[in-house]
């Protein structure tokens, strides 16, 4: 039985309410799967034509394979190249067009992931390889980390509950947003880090409001998930949180071009591992310090500058982040990012996109307090990243990607023998990192 709660930051559910189109559904276009090799949406096509059929009766499966190489080229922590992937396989089901009862959505996703990522060799805050944390952020492992069920009981409102994935349906931003499997691979491109003490799979329960009854001018979500869920676990057994949030997206038509507001807020009351930890302490009580709740707010733009038709997704625009928090357990209390982002730029070339973006967090020093010193670990980050995604063909996208960081980390400290005998602590600075790397991207 689930019996505690937390609200999911940002807009947990904009993303399936704008999939799914809320009450209207039925009206909207199904997706075409069909055409030759190299002009059709994903690499095995339409199965004979049972899955247009299904489609249209409001079926879908989508999967994709990503798979990212990496290396810290310079400066870092170690410049040793990691190879690693993630697969995904997402259904849909629309009882509307089913022909069972209106207003009606079932979402079930599975991920998987393999082998390592450079994002514990690099000394910074932001994971370099966003798409190698899913499900799990180490190691080889398989999740479930949707499988939800939504019900509009009208065109402007409606209920969603089950184990809600956070990621790539919250924090929703037309540039800069993802798993890192499409836009940038940097996690301080993808989501809003400031919000990172929210699981990424958990139990949930949440309303929509949709003020206009259309998903892609207007929506506001209040939602109660579980504080301590993972992909890989049902979540019944957890019983730490709560955590709560509310947040809105619209959409703005300023200098008649597409754009997007996001504004939200969360608070947690879990009991988190402090990130202030006094040596006395930890020896009287056997334990770590705690800290008692957290909180964030968060906003984020996009906005085209230009775009040849009047609402297509095609262009080129700007992007920002603002995230404001406590500071613990996440050590970030400010951050931002901004930059370009452009989709279809070349003629001919309307799936290629690129970005280019800077961040930066203002982040609280952990310290140890020792008996006649107190010892800092951490610094400000900040990054840059640039990609180009290139579509060789609509369901293949090859990648080349480079990021330039001043990590959080100062120093990286080893422990090795003396020359009497004793204990000798090992002190490396951590210089700024330039990080390249591929991925190749496969939609099946």
């Amino acid at each position: 039985m689930m019996r505690r709660w937390t609200i999911a930051s940002l807009v947990v559910l904009v993303g399936v309410v704008a999939s799914k189109q809320g009450w209207a559904a039925e009206a909207a276009a199904s997706p075409s799967y069909s055409g030759d090799f190299l002009t059709r949406s994903t690499l095995t096509g339409d199965w004979g034509g049972s899955r247009d059929e299904l489609a249209a009766k409001g079926v879908t499966f989508d999967s994709s394979i990503t798979q990212i190489t990496q290396g810290v080229v310079d400066g870092g922590k170690n410049g040793a190249w990691e190879y690693g992937g993630r697969g995904d396989l997402t259904a849909h089901l629309d009882t509307g067009k089913l022909g069972l009862w209106p207003g009606g959505f079932l979402t079930a996703e599975l991920e998987g992931n393999w082998t390592d990522s450079v994002n514990a060799k690099t000394g910074s805050l932001a994971p370099v390889n966003t798409n190698q944390l899913f499900p799990l952020p180490s190691g080889n492992n398989v999740g479930l980390p949707d499988l939800s069920f939504a019900q509009f009981f009208s065109r402007y409102a409606g209920v969603i509950l089950g184990k809600l994935q956070t990621v790539t349906n919250g924090d929703m931003n037309e540039f800069a947003h993802g798993k890192g499997a499409t836009q940038f691979f940097n996690v301080s491109f993808n989501i809003n880090p400031i919000l990172l003490f929210i699981p990424y799979s958990t139990l949930g329960v949440g309303t929509i409001i949709l003020p206009t009854a259309d998903p892609d001018q207007a929506v506001i979500v209040f939602n109660a998930l579980s504080a301590s869920g993972k992909a890989t676990t049902d979540g019944f057994d957890e019983t730490s949180g709560p955590i709560y949030a509310a947040s809105g997206r619209v959409r703005t038509g300023f200098f008649g071009l597409t754009g997007h507001q996001v504004v939200g807020a969360a608070y947690s009351n879990k009991a988190y591992t402090s990130l202030d930890q006094r040596l006395g302490f930890i020896i009287d009580n056997q334990a770590l310090a705690k800290h008692d709740g957290t909180w964030a707010v968060y906003y984020n733009f996009d906005q085209y500058l230009y775009q040849p038709e009047e609402g297509v997704d095609r262009g080129v625009g700007l992007f920002g982040r603002f995230g404001a928090g406590e500071g613990d357990p996440i050590p970030l209390q400010y951050f931002y990012s901004a930059g370009f982002g452009g989709k279809g730029l070349i003629p001919g070339r309307a799936f290629d996109q690129c970005g280019i973006g800077y961040y930066y967090s203002s982040n609280r020093n952990l310290t140890l307090q020792l008996p006649r010193v107190t010892q800092s670990f951490f610094r400000d980050e900040w990054g840059f990243e640039a990609y180009y995604n290139l579509a060789l063909t609509p369901w293949m996208l090859i990648t080349p990607d480079v990021q330039v960081i001043g990590p959080m980390q100062k120093q990286q400290i080893s422990l090795s023998q003396g020359p009497l005998g004793g204990t000798r602590i090992n002190r490396a600075f951590i210089d700024n990192d330039v990080v390249l790397g591929f991925r190749l991207q496969l939609l099946l």
